[in-house]
């Protein structure tokens, strides 16, 4: 098996398992633990894993974030509860700006049930779900694609949004810990605070397990959202210092609101 091949069968491996072995994948591929030891560097240079003791993760850490495409399958219920939750928000007529990711991602698959509406996003998925959607002006900004993130990032993304409103920002998060959000990625984070800023009204789309967790890259302050959306009840000191803070957080499966 060519050096490529082998690389795009362990990614594939990564995407069903989430972790793979170094001895599994020498056996597997009849080749010495030397090889899948290059092999696991130049896919970790590439963003696209990470190396662990005895083997590799697509699994998120402070300095890394997983692929799309194994994020995207992953927690779906979830997702889809705080989607419809993020619905509510919106009205026809509007514009609604919306960020990269997965959550995103199902949201934006949906905003169609609210034309005529506007829709400012840099996620490719959001931007193949409204594409052929009647009632749906699509404005798909440009920029540097990143296939590990399936969106477009870098000034060209943020110049265009320096120039645009939206009635509301749909914007997700992999960690908030206290009154901090965080993301890994700075590339991200500089396209995240530009839609915040075209934004008149901000939603933060949180999934539960991603409270009392950091990242690199701190992007934003809990106070600058006007809502949070969750899918269950975080734990309870993160519910205490949202409360503490006067901040509303929505808990879509239980549809119930904390203040």
């Amino acid at each position: 098996m060519k050096r490529n091949d082998r690389q795009q069968a362990v990614m594939d491996l990564l995407m069903t398992r989430g972790e793979v072995n170094l001895d599994d994948l020498a056996q597997r591929f009849g080749v010495s633990r030397m090889t899948i030891h290059r092999d696991l560097d130049e896919l970790e240079s590439e963003g696209l894993l990470r190396k662990i003791r005895g083997g590799a993760t697509i699994e998120s850490s402070t300095q890394f974030e997983s692929d799309f495409r194994y994020r995207e399958r992953q927690e779906t219920g979830a997702k889809a509860a705080m989607a419809e939750a993020a619905l509510e928000l919106v009205d026809p007529g509007m514009t609604v700006v919306i960020n990269d990711g997965s959550m995103a991602a199902f949201l934006g698959a949906r905003l169609a049930e609210k034309r005529p509406l506007t829709v400012i996003t840099n996620n490719a998925a959001v931007m193949d779900a409204l594409r052929p959607e009647p009632g749906i002006t699509l404005i798909a900004l440009g920029g540097t694609y990143s296939t590990k993130f399936n969106a477009f990032f870098g000034s060209l993304t943020e110049d265009a949004l320096a120039r645009l409103r939206a009635d509301i920002a749909f914007i997700s998060s992999p960690a908030v810990s206290g009154l901090e959000v965080f993301h890994m990625d700075d590339a991200v984070v500089r396209a995240k605070r530009a839609m915040m800023a075209a934004g008149v009204r901000r939603c933060l789309l949180v999934n539960h397990t991603r409270f009392d967790r950091t990242a690199l890259h701190k992007f934003a302050d809990l106070g600058e959202f006007d809502c949070i959306i969750t899918d269950k009840p975080p734990s309870e000191a993160a519910r205490t210092a949202v409360a503490d803070a006067g901040l509303v957080l929505t808990v879509a499966h239980g549809k119930e609101t904390e203040t």
